[in-house]
């Protein structure tokens, strides 16, 4: 699609050609990590508009390198989380299945 945008009469909000405003994201990649741009609301979606605009100067290589290390330490605690979810889901089947061996054990008795 064709890179378009329009000044809305009313305020000094972008409108895009897709007829829903813009918004401003903070982008979390390596190369552009805390810095904010205007997109599509539907950036990054199938037939979207690729309106883009960096709302930010790119940040100083310092800025980037502390962000970056925040943001794997923060991707690092999340991984953990998820094993932690993972072995507790883990345990509580296994607690399940022996309740449920006593129970059938009991029966049977």
């Amino acid at each position: 699609m064709e890179s378009s945008l329009a000044t809305s009469q009313m305020s000094d909000e972008i409108v895009c050609f897709c007829g829903q405003s813009s918004v401003t994201r903070t982008s979390l990649t390596a190369n552009n990590p805390g810095q904010r741009f205007r997109s599509c609301s539907f950036y990054g979606q199938p037939d979207a508009w690729d309106y883009f605009s960096w709302v930010d100067p790119p940040p100083h290589p310092r800025y980037k390198a502390i962000i970056n290390k925040l943001l794997r330490k923060d991707n690092s605690k999340r991984n953990d989380e998820q094993q932690l979810r993972r072995l507790v889901k883990c345990y509580q089947i296994a607690l399940e299945v022996f309740l449920l061996g006593v129970i059938i054990q009991k029966i049977w008795l």
